[in-house]
């Protein structure tokens, strides 16, 4: 058995390799979290939900779409979390911010950027089976409120993907931008997100429109954008892009679809409708 130094073996036997530090690194960053997340404290929680149901009330006047926006904000996070439990970032916790929404947090990062963007596009497509009771009461009561009800939480589920940081969009469509070319997210999703920032300032939607500005601040002065596990495969951006668009078909649907009872059966009036939600349509 030698006898290591300062330089090395005194013996003159070559020592063992040292292990890669960066396996290491990766290895207790996927696999182990420091401390594990105990989620929000139980107070805070009730304190939050009730300060963000009173805020959606304000803003739409309306208990029935408030408490729909609400519960479709906690089925939205509750995708998230049940992505991130499936590719072993959890056990995920949901957090409820007051007068900005709700956030799903996992122990561990993805494992990959493929996991990423599965976890991603999970809450806005989970987030529509909230739409379910909504629709089935204001078709029964025929109560054009239960359905209003329905149709913005299909909006807010397609607001998601929005590719703006740090919306479900830009996490879905940022790693299939940067197998095109690595700074290619940063300009796209930059740019889209000054866009975002200018739409909610020009159509009044004020607290979007700083929530979204100190968002784009703030990834601007981490700089760091990708995570070091790596790319996407073609295959995997390919796949990625098909499953982006088609969740934003889906909730572009489910909103129209929510508000043709409103409209005796017709499309266009519809469409018209959600156009107004964005402030594109007439008035």
């Amino acid at each position: 058995m030698s006898v290591e130094g300062p330089w090395g073996s005194r013996d003159g036997s070559k020592s063992a390799p040292e292990p890669a530090r960066e396996a290491t690194r990766y290895s207790a960053r996927h696999e182990a979290p420091s401390q594990e997340d105990k989620g929000q404290h139980p107070v805070w929680a009730v304190v939050s939900t009730l300060l963000m149901a009173g805020f959606l009330w304000f803003l739409t006047g309306s208990w029935v779409v408030a408490g729909a926006v609400l519960f479709g904000l906690f089925v939205h996070e509750y995708g998230h979390v049940l992505a991130m439990n499936r590719v072993g970032m959890g056990p995920a916790r949901i957090y409820i911010i007051p007068f900005l929404g709700g956030l799903a947090k996992g122990q561990r990062e993805p494992k990959s950027e493929w996991h990423g963007v599965l976890v991603s596009l999970a809450g806005p497509a989970f987030g529509l089976l909230a739409m379910i009771p909504f629709v089935a009461v204001g078709l029964a009561m025929k109560s054009p409120e239960w359905l209003m009800g329905a149709f913005f939480i299909a909006m807010i589920n397609l607001l998601n993907l929005l590719p703006a940081p740090p919306l479900d969009g830009s996490k879905a469509l940022g790693p299939v931008l940067t197998r095109v070319h690595p700074r290619l997210e940063q300009v796209v999703l930059l740019l889209i997100g000054g866009l975002a920032v200018w739409w909610g300032v020009s159509t009044g939607r004020f607290i979007l429109a700083v929530f979204l500005g100190l968002a784009v601040f703030g990834h601007l002065k981490r700089g760091v954008w990708r995570a070091a596990w790596g790319q996407l495969s073609w295959p995997e951006a390919g796949r990625s892009l098909a499953l982006y668009l088609l969740t934003a078909v889906v909730c572009a649907a489910a909103a129209i679809g929510a508000l043709l009872p409103l409209t005796g059966g017709a499309v266009e009036p519809a469409f018209e409708m959600g156009l107004r939600f964005f402030g594109l349509g007439g008035r």
